[in-house]
This record gives C-alpha cells, structure tokens and sequence, in this order.
C-alpha cells in the first residue's frame, strides 16, 4: 500500500484569507477539516506543506525550521499575490509557533496558535517523537517489521540538527511575543502530553493585543484539530474570526 502524501491546499472562498499552519512531523491534511469550514463560512484557505513532512522520515530530519519558515512565508505571498491584503494566520503547535512569529514580522488581522509550546522539552524527549514518526510512517508504507526495524537502526545513526534549530526558533519566538499586537485567540487542549500546556497562559499574559482570548479544551489532546472537540473549535475559531477588523 501506497501512502498517499499531503500536499499544500486552497479553498478560494472570499476576500478575508486565512493561512493554515501545521505542526512538526504533521502535514497539512491536520488542518483540512476547519479549513473546509471556513471555506464554507466564507473564507478562503491555505494550508502549505512544510519541506521534509508528509514524505519519508529520513527527508525531515534534512530540513529544519528555516527551511519551514520559508514555506510559510512562501503561503503568506500566496494568498497576498493573489489579492487577499488581509490574512489571519491560525497554526497547530509549530504552526501556532509560526503564526506568532509572523505576528510580528508582517501584518496579520488576527493569530491563532492552537496548542503551540513556549517551553523547550529536552532533544530527548524530541527525538523520541521522531523515532515514533518514522516507525508510523514506515508502517503506512506497508513494510514488514523486519523491513522497518532494519531501516530504523539505520534512521538512529542520522545526525539530528533539527533538534537544536527547533529549541532555538521556540525560544527566540517567546521572547517577542510582547511584540504582537493583532488581536489573537490562545487554544490550548487539557490533555495536551506534548507540550507544557503553560505555553497557553505565556501566550495570553504576554501578548500586547487589546483583543485576546483563550479557550481550554477540556476533552482533546495535543493534535486538537482531528481531536472530540473539533466541532467546537471550528466554531470558536470562526467567531473570532467574526470579530476581527476586515
């Protein structure tokens, strides 16, 4: 069985454009369901593919975060060259990461970071994630154990510089997030085992946006928007959305 990889989306709706950011080791196929949504509500949608995710593990660890700012940076353009001036940027943990960063490097109506860590965990406890990505991934493939167990000591020996560069981009965004003043909407899950789920109230406390929210999702884990509760969530994210100055 062939895995079928995610590709970068856009659903044209109307002239307030929303850029959909995904998370580390996700695709963009994690934000499909809200942008349908959305779509549906009368925006328009893009969700690019950040280089290295969505294909074999052995391509991510070969890319890292400046790479995948280029990508969003490249999807913010996108939606500007096709005439859409006023964009909001919602992103799932890196990707709320990055929605935060780009309140405060381009003009943004509004930013929902959805689970986004402020906290740097260990490269242990990250490289484990990765181990796991890539154990998954190649089980989608269809390989035997055998196969994958072969290719995953082979994985083990790959230098990880990701890691480092990844620690680096968290912390350089959560010392300016007091140079955001769009207005943004913190969604956090309760059940988040990712990340320290105290990211949320960093987030809230430090931005500087006379217009700020957070919502805590008592039922969903970490990965909210495939999660119990994402009904609830695409209607919260649109009704922020409402309120913005478009």
């Amino acid at each position: 069985m062939k895995k079928l990889v995610p590709k970068p989306f856009t659903f044209e709706a109307g002239e307030r454009a929303v850029l959909l950011l995904h998370g580390f080791t996700g695709n963009s196929a994690d934000n499909r369901m809200l942008a349908r949504f959305l779509e549906k509500k009368g925006y328009t949608c893009h969700a690019p593919q950040y280089k290295g995710h969505g294909v074999p593990p052995e391509e991510l660890v070969h890319t890292g975060p400046d790479d995948w700012w280029e990508d969003v940076m490249e999807g913010y353009n996108f939606l500007k060259n096709r005439g859409h001036e006023n964009i909001a940027a919602v992103g799932l943990s890196l990707g709320g990461v990055f929605s935060l960063k780009l309140g405060y490097t381009v003009p943004i109506k509004g930013i929902v970071p959805m689970c986004a860590p402020m906290y740097i965990k260990s490269e242990e406890v990250m490289y484990k994630g990765i181990l796991e990505y890539a154990r998954e991934y190649k089980k989608y493939e269809g390989k035997s154990s055998d196969q994958i167990e072969r290719e995953m000591i082979e994985f083990e020996k790959t230098p990880m510089n990701t890691l480092k560069a990844l620690q680096n981009l968290i912390a350089d965004v959560r010392n300016n997030v007091d140079m955001i003043y769009s207005p943004t909407f913190v969604v956090q899950a309760r059940h988040d085992h990712m990340i320290n789920t105290d990211s949320a109230n960093i987030i809230y406390n430090e931005v500087e946006a006379d217009l700020k929210e957070i919502k805590w999702y008592e039922e969903s884990g970490h990965v909210i928007t495939l999660d119990k509760e994402r009904d609830q969530l695409h209607e919260d994210v649109f009704a922020f959305l409402e309120k913005l100055d478009w």
